[in-house]
């Protein structure tokens, strides 16, 4: 008769196992967006094509790829399938860091450079390593962890500051806003000047000026050509 095999021993062996894909996706991570001058635009998955949602984030890709930044979004469909597009239309790099979901099949069909994880956290990395600004569209809770994640990066200072920008109308985020003064900051649980962090732009021209005045840099290599992300560590 076989000794009996300890249940605890087989969990341990996959876990160290799972390091190994881990491992195998921040090196293609790294490698596949060394190069890459992007911004991040986060948004509902839900947003229908032809919907004010869906031609807003159009919108925003293509206005980003005119000014000469890779749009990279979460790859999916709704506001990433609308940046991404935008982007691609306008001659721009169109990037999607998609996440495997049971829910989502498969990329949306507008991305010049795609990038498949298993686990969020390494995707997370890849978005705040390689975006130079976060433009958030109105989203849901996926939307709001992107958001909320990277201030907590700025808060603590794990990472240097790099714009968290609010775009869209008014309504969506003005009771976030409201209740982050008037709840979180009044409790004591957020300074005020922390609240600066989020910052507020309606339309893509809006945008641009926030990115023209104070969108994080790549420092440049010995050869001269821009390295994005080597001021994360």
């Amino acid at each position: 008769m076989e000794p009996r095999r300890d249940p605890m021993l087989d969990f341990a062996v996959k876990d160290t196992w799972r390091i190994f894909r881990i491992m195998g996706e921040f090196v293609e991570g790294f490698e596949t967006l060394s190069q890459v001058k992007g911004v991040a635009i986060f948004g509902s998955a839900r947003s229908l094509p032809g919907s004010a949602d869906y031609q807003r984030a159009e919108e925003m890709g293509r206005a980003l790829a005119r000014a000469g930044y890779a749009v990279i979004t979460g790859g999916g469909p709704g506001d990433m399938e609308a940046a991404n597009k935008g982007a691609l239309e306008a001659g721009g790099e169109s990037v999607g860091l998609a996440i495997e979901l049971p829910y989502e099949l498969k990329p949306n069909p507008y991305l010049t450079r795609t990038l498949s994880f298993r686990y969020f956290f390494v995707r997370k990395v890849m978005f705040v390593k390689y975006s130079q600004a976060f433009v958030i569209m109105p989203g849901g809770f996926g939307t709001l962890d992107e958001l909320f994640e990277a201030v907590t990066l700025i808060q603590t200072r794990k990472v240097k500051p790099f714009p968290v920008i609010l775009a869209g109308e008014d309504q969506y985020w003005d009771g976030l806003i409201k209740w982050i003064r008037e709840t979180v900051v009044r409790r004591g649980k957020v300074k005020d000047e922390e609240v600066g962090i989020l910052q507020r732009a309606r339309t893509p021209a809006e945008v641009m000026k926030i990115l023209k005045r104070q969108a994080r840099q790549a420092p440049r290599d010995r050869t001269g050509r821009a390295r994005a992300g080597k001021e994360i560590p």
